[in-house]
């Protein structure tokens, strides 16, 4: 099959007929009203019309011929520069319709000369429309000749997301620049004549001529100028990067324009030097097409460097300010360039919300200094993370957060200690909670659930108080034995919970790291256990009976775990050794 001939059609005013009324129907006439025509649907009265079709048709945008298509309406209902011949057919009608009748409307226009595409029949279509890209007065038309017409979509959004971002304003001012070129030697060559004819017939009383009356402002002198302008605009368009032309601005036009003037009265004639200094100073157009302030929330998952996002993992590279937590381990703070500042969150008991606002306003200065700010989080932004709240603050200041995800630490955590969080006859439900609410106060515990696995995050530091509310009495006031000023219970009171002391549960200390600890108890052992052992952060508890699906105590009231059972080589750990176990 030989190539086709892509054109782009001035269609304004012309006169589209559409044979349908479907959503394909519909999409053609969106395109004709879009490009100026004016679309006619071609359907009998009692055919069902497309809902977007006949909003079109109530608003006056479209004629609808409630009839069957006729052999002459390809030859009255068009124009009357064009003896009443429409400019182009869309048969929009499906496979149900008879051949016969298409094949026919083909080869009527076909004789006519009218152009006629149709719907899944390229061997009946004499043109077809490509998958279009439209910014301004750029358009990209992708086809694949009638071979995959999604294939053809796909490559057209794989060729746009490779333009800078309004792009077509900048074909717009490019355009400006080579139309006022013609415009102003136009003008220039107009001057030329007029002064010759004025120089014929001067009078002989006039005053002694102008310094510049010898001045010889030649036919060669006007072309060299025009082709040293055409010549430069020529080369930017080749060579200069899309993102440098995108920042030209209309300023820069009225600068290009000057630099290269060509007006006859000058005092000096237009230079056709080739080395003239450029009308653009290139690094100041670099300068605009740097990347604009930004902030980005990103989570650096659980812990092992391996299981960063590549999106992160970018972030943590081309950043030229981090903000991390102080939970973030040190092998992905290692990854951080040296040239890069960083700044590590002051998070303690009692400080935490300074600490908080601290980051903040470092990150706002960054900002308002022109940096790419990166808020380094464990885990993922949005659990438990404040990531919603530190989004409002900063669009609130005007600077719109990029949000990166991260693997979370509740669900991959329990996964690297053996712990599906759901199983089949065990428990189908997953619950993430918090161990530690607002302003560290007690947040209530979950009522027992047999089939569901709950995951508490920043629970270790008082695991204690936890797990009395959890083993607590249904609904039973649970008290963190402390008083407020007035004496009575602080506001820390919370609801039992009524789960069973035998419940399995695990403590998940520095989840997929080198140094990843598992302790496997029950909820009546797991505080004696912490205690005993003690705290490795970060950690979280994980609780219900899909503990001890995989992996259980053999009767132990608590067994340490250390290392990572088989999954060492798999994410960068070599060397690490195997998992020892101790049973307490």
């Amino acid at each position: 099959m030989p190539a086709l001939l892509l054109t782009a059609h001035d269609c304004v005013g012309h006169v589209h007929l559409i044979i349908g009324s479907n959503s394909i129907a519909n999409a053609r006439c969106a395109k004709s009203i879009e490009v100026g025509a004016k679309p006619i649907v071609i359907a009998p009265p009692d055919t069902e019309i497309h809902y977007a079709l006949k909003d079109k048709i109530d608003a006056g945008h479209l004629d609808w011929r409630k009839a069957g298509f006729q052999d002459n309406d390809l030859t009255t209902l068009g124009r009357d520069q064009v003896d009443n011949v429409v400019d182009a057919v869309f048969v929009t009608l499906g496979g149900r319709d008879s051949m016969v009748a298409r094949t026919h409307i083909s080869s009527l226009c076909r004789r006519l000369r009218i152009p006629i595409n149709f719907l899944d029949s390229p061997n009946l279509c004499t043109f077809s429309l490509p998958s279009t890209h439209s910014d301004g007065p750029l358009q990209i038309g992708i086809t694949t000749s009638g071979k995959g017409c999604k294939l053809a979509t796909r490559i057209r959004r794989e060729i746009a997301s490779l333009l800078p971002p309004n792009f077509g304003s900048a074909v717009e001012r490019l355009g400006t620049i080579r139309r006022r070129i013609w415009e102003e030697d136009h003008r220039c060559h107009q001057a030329l004549e007029d002064s010759t004819a004025v120089a014929e017939n001067e009078e002989d009383d006039l005053p002694a001529q102008k310094p510049t009356f010898n001045q010889l402002i030649s036919e060669s002198d006007l072309t060299a100028a025009k082709t040293r302008r055409i010549r430069w605009l020529s080369q930017i368009c080749e060579y200069w990067p899309l993102r440098r032309l995108a920042s030209i601005t209309d300023a820069d036009i009225d600068t290009i324009l000057k630099s290269y003037t060509t007006t006859p009265s000058s005092s000096s004639p237009p230079s056709t030097s080739t080395t003239a200094t450029p009308p653009l100073d290139i690094p100041t157009l670099d300068l605009r097409t740097r990347p604009e302030p930004r902030i980005i929330l990103a989570g650096s998952g659980p812990g092992s460097p391996s299981l960063l996002t590549l999106a992160t993992h970018r972030a943590i590279l081309t950043s030229t300010v981090i903000l991390a937590d102080k939970l973030v381990p040190s092998a992905i703070l290692d990854l951080i360039p040296r040239r890069t500042p960083i700044h590590i969150a002051r998070k303690f008991p009692g400080n935490a919300e300074a600490a908080q606002s601290e980051l903040l306003a470092l990150g706002l200065e960054a900002l308002q200094h022109g940096h790419t700010v990166l808020r380094l989080k464990q885990g993922d932004p949005y659990i438990y993370g404040r990531g919603s709240e530190e989004f409002a603050w900063f669009a609130e200041k005007g600077f719109k957060p990029v949000v990166l995800p991260g693997i979370t630490s509740a669900l991959s955590a329990p996964l690297f200690a053996r712990v599906p969080a759901t199983s089949r006859g065990v428990s189908d439900q997953v619950l993430i909670c918090t161990g530690t609410g607002r302003k560290g106060k007690a947040p209530e515990p979950p009522a027992y659930n047999a089939v569901q696995t709950v995951i508490f995050l920043m629970a270790l530091h008082r695991i204690g108080d936890l797990v009395r509310g959890l083993v607590a009495p249904l609904n039973d006031i649970v008290s963190r034995g402390e008083k407020n000023d007035d004496g009575k219970d602080d506001e820390g009171a919370t609801r039992g919970g009524g789960w069973p002391e035998d419940t399995p549960c695990a403590v998940v200390e520095r989840a997929s790291c080198a140094d990843q600890r598992v302790i496997r108890s029950t909820l009546g052992f797991v505080v004696q256990a912490v205690e005993a052992e003690g705290s490795r952060p970060p950690g979280l508890l994980v609780l219900g009976q899909a503990c001890e699906v995989l992996k259980g105590r053999g009767g132990a009231r608590w067994v340490i775990e250390e290392g990572l059972e088989g999954l060492d080589e798999l994410i960068g750990l070599q060397g690490v050794g195997a998992e020892m176990m101790v049973e307490r």
